[in-house]
């Protein structure tokens, strides 16, 4: 099993200045963009992070580029952001690649890649390995431009109700899951179900579901998922990294200027900087409180580890026979995660 790099310092080139000049700025016709976010804005990272963009980019550009955040459903289904922001129906929506696997399987790996590479690695790949220019191409058949602009730390596995030993029992369990790791767990006889953050509380209660994962522990506390399930299990195999994205339609974009151009750029980069870091500074309190409140904090053994990793790599060869794009991006970030993996070992404390 690949080791993962624990308790990194995250720093991310964010803004230290950004001059624009009074005239140039003048010239820039005003931005007036709505945005359908995936995320409620109450919810920590996954809707706080996209309800800053229009705040800081207001605040960057003294007014002029305005970014109007709206609740889950407000202006169309979540789940139609791909298609409306690619016609125009939306300037913009805010969520993550994930959701996306119907229409493009591979974008799904630059956010829930199982076993695949924390923040700092993931960032490299994107930025320096060139995991920037698929993702720019995958969107762009759909008039999409997008960049990373927020994300996750090291989701927890999930919510149980009963505790879980081996492979074995996860056979016959209801679970809700998100991305590739679904496919995994169904492989070793899990039934897999996609269900809104606002419905697992209620899934739980009332027998609809056995487990669940979400998040973050500082964002399963926000849905009171502690209440309902006793046993929550570590680490995150299935997303050691996730990234939220900014999607734009293509046109929009192409049109604004360098200058706002530049601006978006440079929230993005700020954005992902806050969510690292607030999200790294918040679990052990809360992981403190669920158990003072007698939740079982509980480890995957490697046996268990080992078997899901082992029917991952299933998946992977299944999604990469039958999508060349998944083959390609699969291919460039395990070459990149094996490379980077040889300096993590020798490189860093293993803690």
């Amino acid at each position: 099993m690949i080791k993962t790099l624990k308790n990194l310092p995250f720093t991310l080139t964010t803004v230290v200045g950004l001059s624009l000049a009074s005239s140039a700025m003048a010239e820039d016709s005003p931005v007036r963009w709505r945005m359908q976010s995936w995320f409620p804005s109450a919810a920590p990272h996954a809707g706080s992070s996209g309800a800053d963009i229009g705040t800081k980019l207001e605040r960057l550009s003294g007014g002029t580029f305005r970014v109007q955040f709206y609740e889950p459903g407000a202006l169309i289904p979540p789940s139609q952001c791909l298609e409306a922001v690619g016609r125009g129906s939306v300037q913009a929506c805010w969520g993550t690649p994930a959701y996306w696997y119907g229409d493009e399987p591979a974008l799904s790996l630059y956010s829930s890649a199982p076993f695949g590479m924390d923040w700092p690695g993931l960032m490299a790949w994107f930025y320096h390995g060139g995991g920037q220019e698929m993702f720019d191409e995958l969107y762009a058949r759909h008039n999409v431009k997008s960049m990373p602009c927020g994300g996750m730390i090291p989701e927890a596995s999930g919510w149980f109700r009963q505790e879980v030993n081996t492979i074995e029992d996860f056979q016959g369990m209801r679970m809700r899951f998100l991305g590739l790791g679904a496919l995994v767990l169904e492989k070793i006889g899990v039934s897999t179900m996609l269900l809104p953050g606002g419905e697992l509380y209620a899934a739980l209660e009332r027998g609809v579901i056995d487990a669940t994962e979400f998040a973050a522990p500082s964002v399963d506390k926000a849905l009171g998922l502690n209440e309902v399930a006793s046993y929550y299990y570590f680490p995150g195999w299935h997303q050691p990294a996730t990234l939220y994205d900014f999607m734009m339609n293509l046109d929009e974009w192409n049109a604004l200027s360098d200058q706002q151009q530049a601006m978006v750029e440079y929230v993005c980069g700020d954005n992902v900087r806050d969510a690292i870091a607030l999200g790294e500074s918040l679990q052990a309190g809360v992981l403190q409180e669920f158990e003072a409140k007698g939740v079982q904090v509980r480890e995957w053994s490697p046996e268990v580890l080992d078997g899901l990793e082992a029917a991952w790599e299933e998946v992977a060869a299944e999604e990469s026979a039958k999508d060349e794009d998944f083959a390609t991006v699969w291919a460039s970030m395990k070459s990149f995660q094996e490379e980077y993996q040889s300096w993590v070992n020798v490189g860093y404390l293993d803690r």
